[in-house]
């Protein structure tokens, strides 16, 4: 499924061969500017050392091929937390091995950005797809539960509002409270507006949010099953199904097939 590179820390390169053909960088930041959400600890992967961020992240952008023509970037937060040296670096890569796409992710603070970086990218001949994380379209389980950082007490954003900024999104399921019904939802109301998905399947962390596995078991059994071959629908069952993020020794550097 994935080519895998270990980087110093954590896998950090990885070849997704299914659907969406593309390579997959997981690059580090400043980190997640808001860091509230009650089920992520995803932030703690973060450096205010920016150079450091730099030289690590030039590092693992060096394994990428452009084999497919098409690019994803993660990291902890928004791709705006990236630092400039290193969002140069990114356009550098695609432009010597003719990556002409590039997926991102970003947080709705962060939207007003997402179109100036278009019209960056775009300058370079790359096509520039943000991924938003919406988690789930149910607006007081999002708000009051989660606590994603997406809602204000008096407003929030609708789903169409969302699409202006965002290509595609991620959805998050088998929370405590969850439906199998809302999980559904979530998908029909996603699919209609955003080019792809991404449904992650929540795996214990560290965050007050754990997983329910009567929850989870409901969404394998009556959701997932009916979106399993649709090319738009990426399915995680597990935070690191695409060969990133596992915690290597210190110091441990390697390269293996998968």
């Amino acid at each position: 499924m994935a080519t895998v590179t270990k980087e110093t820390g954590f896998v950090r390169y990885a070849c997704i061969r299914q659907k969406l053909p593309r390579e997959i960088v997981m690059l580090r930041g400043t980190g997640c500017k808001w860091r509230r959400c009650r089920f992520c600890d995803y932030h703690l992967d973060a450096s205010t050392d920016t150079e450091a961020n730099y030289r690590l992240n030039k590092q693992v952008l060096s394994y990428v091929t452009g084999r497919y023509g098409i690019l994803e970037v993660i990291n902890s937060g928004s791709f705006t937390d990236l630092d400039e040296k290193s969002m140069q670096a990114i356009i550098d890569t695609c432009h010597a091995r003719a990556i002409r796409q590039v997926h991102i992710e970003f947080h709705w603070m962060d939207r007003l950005q997402v179109a100036p970086l278009k019209e960056r990218f775009a300058g370079w001949g790359i096509e520039l797809w943000a991924k938003m994380g919406v988690e789930t379209f149910d607006i007081p389980f999002r708000k009051s539960y989660l606590d994603k950082g997406i809602d204000t007490p008096s407003s929030s954003p609708t789903p169409e509002d969302i699409a202006c900024y965002a290509d595609e999104v991620n959805l998050l399921m088998g929370l405590p409270g969850q439906s199998t019904e809302s999980m559904l939802e979530d998908l029909h109301i996603a699919l209609s507006l955003f080019k792809r998905v991404c449904v992650n399947v929540m795996t214990a962390n560290s965050a007050p949010i754990q997983p329910d596995q009567r929850v989870i078991l409901r969404c394998r059994t009556f959701v997932l099953p009916a979106y399993r071959d649709n090319p738009r629908v990426d399915i995680l069952t597990d935070n690191s199904d695409w060969g990133l993020g596992e915690e290597l020794p210190p110091g441990e550097v390697a390269r293996s097939e998968g």
